[in-house]
């Protein structure tokens, strides 16, 4: 059966802070509860929270305050992940929010795996955007650049863009077929011109004809 829990804070795609919501009984046994985001909306907890509805929000939002400033220094973050890959681009492995975190920290940014909202794992190379929740309210982007080696990094922080060899083999044999076809389609509008001159009757004068 559903839980009725009465949220503390805002929480995607479920409610804001006072909302009474139902939820599934794992998602808040295993989420909510233990990460404080809800209570259980027993009448107790209802009346708690009234009494504190003042004191949380004014502690939310001193907290939205300090992600929005956090927030503007991380803007432009770019987390360098430098990992081997196949010639098509693929990762031998792949990136995940942990790599992610320990990156920003290398970077000298602390955030926690939890902030980084990534749905599956990164399995290839790129300048990939992805989304850190700092606040409930408060949401940014950063760029993941997952490269071969540091001069490739900066190339693709730059705005690069990496083509795969197979992709870079078939541009190539499509550009070469392309320019055969443009010298084709040359010799054969230039063939005809040459074929009629060629074959333009030659004018002779006619001989006067005899006096009887």
């Amino acid at each position: 059966m559903p839980m009725n829990v009465i949220l503390l804070e805002r929480v995607p795609k479920l409610g804001q802070m006072g909302d009474v919501v139902k939820v599934k009984p794992g998602f808040a046994r295993n989420f909510l509860l233990p990460q404080k985001k809800a209570l259980r909306a027993t009448k107790d907890n209802i009346t708690y929270f009234e009494s504190q509805r003042k004191t949380l929000e004014a502690q939310n939002l001193e907290r939205r305050g300090e992600a929005e400033t956090v927030g503007a220094k991380m803007s432009d973050l770019k987390v360098i992940l430098i990992r081997q890959a196949s010639e098509a681009l693929q990762l031998y492995g792949s990136v995940t929010s942990r790599d992610i975190t320990d990156g920003a920290v290398a970077a000298g940014v602390k955030i926690e795996r939890s902030q980084v909202e990534l749905d599956k794992p990164i399995k290839s190379l790129g300048a990939h955007k992805i989304k850190v929740h700092l606040h409930p309210e408060v949401t940014i982007e950063i760029t993941a650049v997952v490269a071969r080696s540091p001069d490739e990094a900066e190339f693709l922080a730059k705005g690069g863009a990496l083509v795969a060899e197979n992709e870079r083999a078939a541009l190539e044999a499509a550009g070469a077929a392309n320019r055969a076809a443009e010298q084709a389609a040359a010799l054969f509008e230039a063939k005809p011109a040459e074929d009629e001159a060629a074959e333009a009757p030659a004018t002779t004068e006619e001989a006067p004809a005899e006096e009887k």
